[in-house]
């Protein structure tokens, strides 16, 4: 698993001025959206939640397990972020949360017509590489791994909706808008690698990702790639990351370590075997960019397994 992008800790209430020791609430209203940051203190199980409008949360301490969807129970911690739509009743169990160890949580509940105006926007100035697909958050892919890009966006809301500033709605509909769009190219990159086999017949990218997977220990070269994808080199590079939020060659890159990781969970396998077995001849290069991606050193991941 990649380095989890763990955003900024909101200031704990005071313990004199909590309303309850279980989902104690704070609210910030903006004209477009509303920031909830919920605390809780004590263990407690099957606390119901629902918003009218679509939420994203975003796990700040503790942990939570979250029974979602009528689907099996998930660990829900800091680093990571989950997609609720609007009426969706969330039922949530706190089972190491105390007063020492207190769960907190935000909330941030998007108004339906700012959702549908920033996908009009994506879809009419930047609609999407294939013509049958648009822009839109899926909510098959509800629970994601906060990027750094999601994790930056979603610390400024929490700045500008905290603070008393000039322009404050002005500045948080940037940022949400932001914040939306980092979303969904993270589903769509999360969505192409769970299941490119299946979307090879009708994405391009997803015979690009294929490539990548079944070449990741040789040489990948944008040219291949783009010719794989019926696409000029700067066409292919300037949709990929548009799409996905991420250019081509930091993709390969980031496939490389997370093959990496997977190999150093074996103890028999070096260092070194894994380096050159993800298609990286210099052990240096893949110490930085270990620690890059993952943020800690390969010696460091594997002390953190044990």
């Amino acid at each position: 698993m990649q380095q989890k992008f763990k955003p900024q800790l909101v200031p704990l209430q005071a313990e004199k001025d909590l309303k309850t020791l279980v989902e104690n609430r704070s609210v910030y209203t903006m004209q477009h959206c509303e920031l909830n940051v919920f605390e809780t203190r004590q263990q407690s199980e099957k606390v119901k939640l629902v918003f009218d409008d679509m939420v994203l949360t975003t796990m700040l301490r503790g942990k939570k397990v979250m029974h979602l969807f009528g689907s099996e129970h998930f660990d829900y911690l800091p680093g990571e972020s989950v997609i609720v739509p609007d009426k969706e009743e969330m039922i949530i169990d706190f089972p190491e949360a105390d007063l020492l160890n207190p769960t907190q949580c935000i909330a941030l509940a998007v108004e339906a017509t700012m959702l549908k105006d920033t996908l009009n926007l994506l879809n009419e100035k930047y609609p999407k590489t294939e013509k049958q697909e648009s822009w839109n958050i899926d909510i098959s892919c509800f629970h994601l791994q906060n990027s750094m890009e999601i994790t930056s966006a979603v610390n400024r809301l929490i700045n500008i909706s905290t603070e008393n500033i000039a322009g404050k709605d002005v500045l948080v509909d940037f940022t949400l808008k932001e914040l939306l769009i980092r979303l969904m190219q993270t589903q769509a990159r999360k969505l192409i690698l769970d299941s490119y086999n299946n979307y090879t017949a009708t994405n391009r990218f997803a015979s690009a990702v294929q490539y990548i997977k079944a070449h990741i220990s040789e040489e990948i070269t944008i040219d291949t790639l783009s010719n794989l994808c019926c696409m000029s080199k700067p066409t292919f590079f300037r949709c990929f990351k548009r799409e996905f939020g991420i250019s081509p060659v930091d993709f390969i890159l980031h496939e490389r370590i997370k093959i990496a990781c997977t190999m150093l969970r074996d103890q028999n396998v070096t260092i070194s075997e894994a380096c050159y077995a993800v298609g990286i001849n210099n052990l240096s290069y893949f110490f930085k960019l270990f620690k890059r991606i993952e943020g800690k050193t390969p010696n460091e991941f594997r002390k953190g397994l044990n």
